[in-house]
């Protein structure tokens, strides 16, 4: 089997490494647009070679890790792909690439979102163990062709994480709570801070608190730009559920009353009985 991997950053880069792993798996080769990234790739050893785009599209099963509009971009360069490939995206929204694809290659294409990653980017962050024991959703995959659900299956079983499956809608609505405003608010927490004048001073105080809050802000803004921009509707409404619940508390403090502070908290905790 082979394997055409598109952007050589931190997931495409670290699912080089865990398919190595893969005996059925003959050949991994990639390509970006990024001459650093191909470099960089190479010297690590994440792909066997970078190929030209042309190239990839010969490959048993082209993984698109990519920003988000960049995915919808390549769409109409794979219209006349062989029936038989295989193409997955995983991208971190989900719906508005599913609507977006070809009818004509609709049975190619896998859409499935990773639930892993780190805020460091390019080839030099890939992990080998990154996917490893993580989710992957794998959205309305009925839609796919028969050959293309059993093969995505089976590459993501193989480097061993949990599969979850959903409706790309129902995905990118949880995916707003649970990573796209958690973004937002890192970013914004960032720049509260960057704001100040003695911002020095403060950050001179920052300790385990303000670094795990603050460490989602050094993503790439270019992959979260689009992320925001496909998931508008599901992200504002995830940060006004927040406002309110931080206008409430708040409140609260602003009342003295910290009995319903303390009951809020004490709600807070039970979140890692779940997770």
């Amino acid at each position: 089997m082979k394997i055409g991997i598109i952007g050589l950053g931190l997931m495409g880069g670290s699912l080089a490494l865990a398919f190595k792993k893969l005996n059925y798996i003959d050949t991994i080769v990639g390509y970006d647009r990024n001459e650093e990234h191909k470099k960089v790739a190479l010297e690590l050893n994440l792909v066997d070679k970078t190929v030209p785009f042309e190239e990839i599209k010969t490959c048993d099963v082209i993984i698109l890790a990519i920003p988000v509009d960049g995915i919808i971009a390549l769409f109409k360069e794979f219209e006349n792909i062989d029936e038989n490939t295989t193409i997955i995206d995983l991208g971190s929204t989900k719906e508005f690439i599913v609507n977006s694809i070809p009818t004509k290659i609709r049975k190619n294409f896998v859409a499935a979102h990773p639930m892993t990653g780190k805020e460091k980017h390019g080839p030099e962050a890939a992990l080998e163990e990154l996917y490893k024991n993580k989710v992957v959703v794998l959205c309305d995959l009925e839609n796919s062709g028969e050959h293309q659900q059993q093969l995505a299956v089976r590459l993501f079983s193989g480097i061993e994480m949990q599969l979850n499956y959903m409706t790309a809608h129902e995905h990118d609505r949880h995916a707003a709570f649970i990573s796209h405003m958690p973004h937002a608010i890192s970013y914004s927490l960032a720049n509260t801070v960057l704001a100040q004048a003695d911002k020095y001073n403060i950050l001179a105080l920052a300790a385990g608190g303000f670094r795990s809050m603050s460490r989602l802000a050094k993503s790439s803004p270019a992959m979260w730009e689009d992320i925001f921009r496909q998931n508008k509707k599901n992200l504002l409404e995830s940060i006004e559920i927040f406002e309110t619940e931080l206008s409430a508390m708040k409140k609260n403090i602003q009342e003295d009353d910290y009995k319903a502070i303390n009951e809020k908290m004490q709600n807070a905790n039970k979140l890692h009985d779940i997770l």
